[in-house]
């Protein structure tokens, strides 16, 4: 479904509310936001978690952020160099970039808005852990909670992603034929993933195919958003105006987001809980789902409304 949020069109997924005989005493389910990381879509969240989230009680929303999935693209806004940005940022110098991650923040926060929701329980992923810190800190009336996972505080001095894994981010697929492109997004999956994870490829490879027919391939939308992440420097020092009940969680084997970056991002936010995952790199494994149950869905009902 789609929505007007900030005068662009946002695609979103509602879950509902579900409150007829499902145990819930006729109250209406608390609001469960997912934000979604770099480039990808709402679709993206693992049925597992959804259905776990689902089933524990909460309606669950899902959006495709601007310039991703189905959401409004942003072709018209001239295309800055890339490489001269990534240079302006080793120098420590502004970012020009066409959107920001809080531009991001105000769409979620305009998806709650459309819905008539007034808090949420806030869970982001990757650069969607980085928007969900935005839109708490900004926000404050609109968080129940905050789950930032496998992400980072966007401080400096943190450690950076391994460079094969750099270098894959920035590789081209061979062509844009769909085996071509699923082949490149498999080899950055397994690059990203625990090297103790298994990955069950015939069904990413599936997965992906459904990702291309309904969002396509969209390099420069991808650009876009990393430039917004690169440009937004002060969201460290904003994280100390975070209150809401936070977990952080990240993954033992991160090599994209090491996970000094969820450390750090804990330590930033008054009364965090920092939660490793062990043989969790940047996806997300059973040992995450494993973590769903038992930690972070009480977590969640653990909030007092």
């Amino acid at each position: 479904m789609k929505i007007t949020v900030n005068n662009i069109s946002i695609e979103i997924e509602d879950s509902g509310d579900r409150n007829d005989g499902d145990g819930n005493n006729g109250k209406k389910r608390p609001v469960v936001l997912l934000i979604m990381g770099l480039g990808m879509q709402l679709i993206d969240w693992p049925d597992e978690m959804v259905n776990l989230l689902i089933a524990a009680g909460f309606r669950v929303i899902r959006h495709d952020n601007r310039d991703s999935g189905l959401s409004q693209r942003f072709e018209h806004i001239p295309q800055r160099s890339f490489l001269w940005q990534k240079i302006r940022f080793r120098l420590g110098l502004p970012i020009r970039a066409p959107y920001s991650i809080q531009d991001m923040a105000d769409d979620a926060v305009g998806v709650l808005d459309a819905l008539h929701i007034p808090r949420a329980h806030i869970i982001g992923a990757s650069m969607g852990g980085m928007i969900a810190q935005r839109l708490v800190a900004n926000h404050p009336e609109r968080a129940l909670s905050l789950v930032s996972i496998m992400s980072s505080s966007g401080a400096r001095h943190l450690p950076q992603p391994k460079p094969d894994v750099v270098a894959a981010l920035l590789s081209k697929p061979a062509s844009t034929r769909e085996e071509d492109l699923i082949a490149h997004q498999l080899k950055l999956l397994q690059l990203v993933a625990s090297p103790h994870e298994r990955l069950a490829k015939d069904e990413l490879a599936q997965h992906m195919k459904i990702a291309l027919s309904r969002g396509g391939y969209h390099p420069k939308g991808i650009l876009r958003q990393v430039m917004a992440i690169m440009a937004d420097s002060q969201r460290a020092d904003l994280l100390a105006q975070v209150y809401c009940p936070t977990l952080v969680v990240h993954g033992k084997d991160d090599p994209l987001l090491p996970i000094a970056c969820g450390e750090d991002t804990a330590k930033r936010i008054t009364g965090a809980e920092f939660l490793p995952i062990p043989q969790m790199g940047h996806t997300f494994p059973q040992t995450f789902m494993q973590a769903m149950t038992e930690k972070i869905i009480p977590f969640l009902h653990g909030i007092h409304y």
